[in-house]
């Protein structure tokens, strides 16, 4: 991954779209952001999201931010706009089985670079949220806390967020003993008591200790730290 073209500089108030602003004026462009959702999660799929939006106003999305920070009305009307506003944008999904198989920090890595090549116009440099992303085919930067700070990875947060938690609504249906629909996946009470209760569902995560312990694979142990809710 590389820096910001030299001279360039986003100042602290420059507003979520600060970071695209600074790479036009270098005639860079069209710009990516890409991100995920699910990664801390314990069962369901792994989602990547990527968006390219356009300058100016027609790519000021009403209301966008970390996805995590908005609630679910709030992100349903940024995925409509995003879908509407954005130049090109894409989600993957990547199932349990293969997060099981390639482990969690690969498929995380994987997904996202499937979300740019997976956009109908490529970009000629991609934003990703916290640590670099090799194998992109184009130069970019890794943004501390990028979900919050740039308008793209915002726009690829929530395409990531929404397309996955419809996904853990679908599941629920298939298998509602472990409430999907309200914890998307992520260890909660809630989800830790069905596990105990039930064992693994054929969705659910087997590298994640809580759910091979559910499934008699781990012994127990007391007070044993368990996936962060997210």
């Amino acid at each position: 991954m590389s820096a910001l073209p030299r001279g360039s500089t986003v100042r602290r108030d420059a507003g979520l779209y600060g970071y695209e602003r600074a790479l036009r004026r270098h005639g860079i462009e069209p710009i990516a952001g890409v991100d995920e959702a699910g990664r801390g999660a314990c069962a369901g799929p792994l989602v990547a999201g990527a968006a390219i939006l356009p300058a100016g106003k027609a790519g000021i999305v009403p209301g966008l931010a970390d996805s995590k920070l908005l609630t679910e009305k709030a992100r349903e009307r940024c995925y409509e706009q995003v879908v509407k506003r954005a130049l090109s944008w894409s989600v993957v999904v990547i199932g349990p089985e293969e997060c099981d198989r390639l482990g969690m920090h690969v498929a995380n890595v994987e997904a996202l670079r499937r979300a740019v090549a997976l956009l109908d116009l490529a970009p000629s440099y991609v934003l990703t949220d916290g640590f670099p992303v090799d194998g992109l085919g184009v130069p970019g930067l890794a943004v501390w806390k990028g979900d919050r700070v740039a308008a793209c990875i915002a726009a690829a947060s929530v395409l990531a967020k929404v397309t996955r938690d419809r996904l853990m609504c679908d599941l629920d249906a298939d298998w509602p003993a472990y409430d999907f629909k309200t914890h998307k996946g992520y260890i909660t009470d809630v989800h830790a008591a069905a596990l105990a209760e039930h064992g693994p569902s054929p969705v659910h995560r087997m590298r994640f200790v809580n759910v091979r312990r559910a499934a008699g694979l781990e012994p127990a142990v007391p007070g044993a730290e368990e996936p962060a809710a997210g």
